[in-house]
C-alpha cells in the first residue's frame, strides 16, 4: 500500500500520476472500513479524497498553510500528514480527533468544528504573512453548504480587497447536511451547468479571480488547477465539483442520510445497532406537524440541521412552506423568528446549543429587547450531548439565563417538555427558550403545568426538612436519586424541587425554606461558574445557618470525554453528594 509509506505530505510529491489515483483508492477504502466500525462524518470525507491528495501533491504544508472549514472533510488530510495509523490500526482508531487539531500536527492550523470559518481564519494568516513580508501560499477550503453562513460571505468580501496570494477552494457537492437553501445556490448551479462560464458569478462579483474544475474527483484535473493557482498574486477561487459520498453506493444514493454514519455493515449499508424508537426528535416532529396542520401561522425554522427536531425529508415535504431552512445561518434564523413573531406568526427555531452560541446578539437585540414571542428549542445542552470540544453545548445557561425578558425553561420529562412547547407557541408575552432534555426519554406521572406565565415559580415535588435538593432540568432524575441516598445514608427526608426555570429563582419559596432547611443542594447540567446554582447561592449570601452546595461542571474545555468520568470528577453522584451533605450537617 502507498499509504503505509507516507509519513508526511512530502512523500506524496514523489508519486506518479497513476500512483496518486491508487493512493486515493486506498484512502477511500480505509475511510469506509474505519467508519463502518467507528462511525464519523462519512459523505463529506469520501467526496474530498482526491482533492486532499492533489492539495498535498501541489502545495507544501506546513509552509503553505491549508485551513479546512468545519473539518468534516479532513480524515484523508490526517492520513497524509503522519496520522494514517489511526486508520490502518483498529486499536488506534481513537488516537486522533474527528476535527483538525493543532495539538496533533503542525499541518492542522486551528481546532475547527463550526462551519463558515475557514476563509476568515485563513485571511488572518495571509494578512499576518503580508505584514511581516513573508511568502508562501494560504489556502482556505470551504464547502458550498458553508457558504450560506454569514462569516463565510463576510470573509469572501474582505478577501476581494486582498492584493496578495490567497486561494479559496470551494468544494461544491450541491449539498449541506441536507439540501442547500438560498439564492446563492442558483448561482452555483449556473456555474456548474455552464462549466464555470456563467456571467452570474458570485466570486467574481466579490473581486476574486476564478477557476472551475468540472470533475473534482479526478486527481489529474485537480493537480492541474492547483498548480495553475499556486503562488498566485491575487485572491483566487478554485471551484471544484465533487460527489458527496463518492465511491460508496449507498452514500451516493442517500447523501443526507450518509452525511454522518454510525457503525454499519459495508456490504449492506445497514447500521450495526438497531436505531429508531421514541426520541425528542420524533416527539417534536409529530407534535409540531399537528400544530402546523391546525394553524397555518405555525412554522419550524432550522439553520442547516433539519433533523434536530425530527424533520426528515418526508416530514419536511409534509410541512411544506411551514418548514423553513435558512442554511447555515443561525443569526438569520433567530432574527427571522423574531420578525415572524412580531407579525403574528408562531415560529419555533430548533437548534443545537453549540450552534446557538453563534447568535447571542440576535437573541438579545433582535428578540428580547422588544419581547417578541419566538420559541427556541435548545438541543444537546448537556453532558450527554455532543462530546467533541468544538461541539460541547452546556455553556447555554450562562449565555441565555441572564438576558432580560427571556424565559428559559428546563423540562424534567417528556410530558413537561411537550407542555412547555405547547404553552410557548400559544402565549404572546415572552420570548421563550426550552432546554430539551438529553438524558433520554423520561416519562413521568407527576402533575405537569400547562401554564408557565407566572415565571420563576418552583415546583415542590417532595416536602421534607433540613436539606433541599433543587434539581434543574434533566438533572432532576439525579435529584431523585440524591434524595433517596440521603434517606438511606443519613436518615434525612429531603425536600425535592423542580425549579422549572433556568432563567430565574423563586424568591418566595427559597425564603420560606430557610426556616427548616440548613443545606440547599443545586444540581445543573452545565458549567458552575456564573450558572444557575450560583444565583441561588447569591440569594442566600451570608445567611446564618444556611449552606449552599452547588453541583455542575468545572469551567474547562473537555474533548471526547466519558460521561461517567465527568460526573464522578465533579462529584455528581448520589453517593458523593450525600457525603458532602453529611459533612456540612
Amino acid at each position: 500500500m502507498y499509504i503505509e509509506k507516507i509519513n508526511s505530505p512530502s512523500d506524496v510529491k514523489s508519486l506518479s500520476a497513476q500512483a496518486l489515483v491508487s493512493l486515493s483508492s486506498e484512502l477511500r477504502e480505509l475511510l469506509i472500513k474505519k467508519l463502518s466500525v467507528h462511525g464519523g462524518h462519512f459523505g463529506p470525507n469520501l467526496g474530498f479524497v482526491e482533492a486532499t491528495v492533489a492539495l498535498h501533491y501541489v502545495f507544501d504544508s506546513p509552509r503553505d498553510k491549508i485551513v479546512f472549514d468545519v473539518s468534516h472533510q479532513t480524515y484523508a488530510h490526517k492520513m497524509l500528514t503522519g496520522r494514517a495509523f489511526a486508520w490502518l490500526d483498529e486499536s488506534r482508531y481513537d488516537d486522533v480527533t474527528g476535527f483538525t487539531c493543532p495539538a496533533e500536527s503542525e499541518h492542522d492550523l486551528f481546532t475547527v468544528g463550526h462551519t463558515s470559518t475557514s476563509v476568515s481564519l485563513a485571511l488572518g494568516l495571509a494578512k499576518s504573512r503580508d505584514l511581516k513580508g513573508g511568502d508562501g501560499n494560504v489556502v482556505a477550503v470551504i464547502g458550498d453548504g458553508s457558504l450560506s453562513g454569514g462569516e463565510a460571505l463576510e470573509g469572501l468580501n474582505v478577501a476581494g480587497e486582498l492584493d496578495s496570494n490567497f486561494i479559496i477552494v470551494v468544494n461544491d457537492n450541491d449539498m449541506s447536511i441536507a439540501e442547500n437553501h438560498g439564492g446563492l445556490y442558483r448561482t452555483l448551479k449556473e456555474l456548474r451547468d455552464s462549466d464555470g462560464a456563467s456571467g452570474n458569478n458570485l466570486f467574481k462579483a466579490m473581486g476574486l479571480e476564478y477557476r472551475f474544475v468540472k470533475d473534482g474527483n479526478d486527481v489529474a484535473s485537480l493537480v492541474e488547477a492547483f498548480k495553475a493557482v499556486k503562488d498566485c498574486a491575487k485572491p483566487t477561487v478554485v471551484h471544484i465539483v465533487t460527489k458527496k459520498g463518492c465511491g460508496y453506493k449507498f452514500a451516493e444514493e442517500n447523501r443526507e442520510g450518509w452525511h454522518y454514519a454510525q457503525p454499519f455493515n459495508i456490504d449492506t449499508g445497514k447500521p450495526k445497532k438497531a436505531g429508531g424508537g421514541e426520541s425528542y426528535g420524533s416527539l417534536s416532529a409529530e407534535f409540531l406537524l399537528k400544530k402546523m396542520k391546525a394553524d397555518k401561522s405555525v412554522a419550524v425554522i432550522t439553520a442547516g440541521t433539519p433533523t434536530v427536531l425530527g424533520f426528515s425529508k418526508a416530514k419536511r415535504d409534509e410541512a411544506g412552506c411551514q418548514f423553513i431552512d435558512v442554511g447555515i445561518a443561525e443569526e438569520t434564523a433567530t432574527a427571522l423568528a423574531s420578525g415572524m413573531a412580531k407579525n403574528g406568526g408562531k415560529p419555533v427555531f430548533g437548534v443545537f446549543a453549540t450552534f446557538f452560541q453563534r447568535c447571542y446578539d440576535q437573541v438579545q437585540q433582535d428578540v428580547c429587547v422588544d419581547k417578541n414571542p419566538a420559541t427556541f428549542v435548545v438541543c444537546g445542552a448537556s453532558v450527554w450531548g455532543m462530546k467533541d470540544v468544538t461541539h460541547i453545548g452546556y455553556y447555554d445557561i450562562q449565555m441565555l439565563s441572564h438576558i432580560p425578558n427571556l424565559v428559559y425553561l428546563a423540562p424534567t420529562s417528556a410530558e413537561e417538555y411537550m407542555a412547555m412547547l405547547d404553552w410557548s407557541m400559544e402565549q404572546t408575552k415572552f420570548p421563550v427558550a426550552i432546554r430539551q432534555p438529553a438524558n433520554g426519554i423520561v416519562h413521568s406521572s407527576r402533575k405537569t403545568r400547562t401554564d408557565y406565565s407566572n415565571v420563576n415559580t418552583f415546583q415542590i415535588e417532595n416536602t421534607g426538612r433540613d436539606v433541599a435538593v433543587l434539581a434543574l432540568g434533566d438533572f432532576f432524575q439525579l435529584g431523585e436519586s440524591v434524595v433517596s441516598e440521603l434517606k438511606k445514608a443519613l436518615g434525612v427526608d429531603a425536600t425535592l424541587i423542580n425549579p422549572v426555570y433556568a432563567s430565574g429563582i423563586d424568591v418566595q419559596v427559597l425564603s420560606g425554606l430557610k426556616k427548616d432547611h440548613r443545606v440547599f443542594v443545586t444540581l445543573e447540567d452545565g458549567i458552575l461558574s456564573g450558572g444557575w446554582g450560583q444565583t441561588v447561592s447569591a440569594f442566600f449570601g451570608a445567611e446564618d445557618g444556611v449552606k449552599v452546595l452547588n453541583y455542575g461542571f468545572k469551567k474547562e474545555f473537555l474533548d471526547r470525554y466519558k460521561v461517567d468520568d465527568v460526573l464522578k470528577n465533579n462529584r455528581l453522584t448520589p453517593e458523593c453528594i450525600a457525603e458532602d451533605v453529611k459533612r456540612v450537617l
